[in-house]
C-alpha cells in the first residue's frame, strides 16, 4: 500500500510539472489556449478532495513538493491562462483582438486623442499578474483569507484613473477574477 501512495503522490507532482512546461511553452509560442489543459490536474486534485479520496503522503517531503508544485502552477499558468480567456472574451465579443502595447498594457482608440489615437493602458499588467497570483497562493497557504482583500482593494484604487473605457474595465474585470480563481484553486490544493 505504502508503494501505491509513493507512485501516485510521484504521479501526481509528474502530472504538475507537465501542466507549468505546458504553460510556459504557451507563453513562449504565443498560443495560450494550450495551457487551458493546465486545468485538468488542478480540477482531479480538487475533485479528489471534494469527493474525500483520501491518499496519504507517505513522507512529508512528497506532500511538500506536490504543495509546491501546485502553488507554482498557480502562479505560472495563470498568465496564459489569463489571455487566453481574455482573447475568448474579445472573440465572443465581435471586438478585434488586443494589441499590447511596448509596456505589457493593452491599446485602446482615444477618441480624445483623434479618430486614430491610441494610448497604452494597464501598463505592467503581466507583472503585476504574478505578483497579484503569488500573493493570493501566500494567502490562501497561510489561511489569511483577508489579505486578498485587500489586495483586491489596492489593486482596484491603483487602476481607477485607467477604468475610463469600458473596453479597458471589462478586461480588468475579466483578467483579475481569472487570475484570482486559477491562483485561489492551485492553492486550494497547496493548502488541503
Amino acid at each position: 500500500m505504502i508503494v501505491l501512495g509513493v507512485i501516485t503522490w510521484i504521479a501526481a507532482i509528474a502530472v504538475l510539472l507537465a501542466a507549468i512546461a505546458l504553460a510556459v511553452l504557451a507563453m513562449v509560442i504565443k498560443r495560450p489556449a494550450i495551457a487551458l489543459f493546465a486545468a485538468v490536474p488542478v480540477a482531479l486534485g480538487i475533485a479528489r478532495v471534494v469527493f474525500g479520496v483520501v491518499i496519504p503522503a507517505p513522507d512529508h517531503f512528497l506532500l511538500a513538493l506536490a504543495g509546491l508544485t501546485a502553488a507554482v502552477l498557480g502562479i505560472v499558468a495563470g498568465n496564459p491562462i489569463t489571455v487566453a480567456i481574455l482573447d475568448y472574451a474579445d472573440a465572443r465579443s465581435g471586438a478585434k483582438p488586443s494589441v499590447v502595447g511596448a509596456h505589457g498594457g493593452i491599446m485602446i482608440t482615444d477618441r480624445a486623442i483623434g479618430a486614430d489615437g491610441q494610448r497604452e493602458v494597464l501598463r505592467g499588467g503581466t507583472t503585476i499578474g504574478y505578483l497579484e497570483r503569488l500573493v493570493v497562493v501566500a494567502a490562501v497557504a497561510l489561511g489569511h483569507w483577508q489579505i486578498v482583500a485587500f489586495l483586491v482593494a489596492i489593486k482596484g484604487l491603483g487602476r481607477f484613473s485607467e477604468l475610463d473605457s469600458p473596453e479597458t474595465r471589462e478586461r480588468f474585470i475579466i483578467g483579475t477574477l481569472v487570475s484570482f480563481v486559477w491562483a485561489g484553486a492551485c492553492a486550494a490544493l497547496f493548502a488541503l
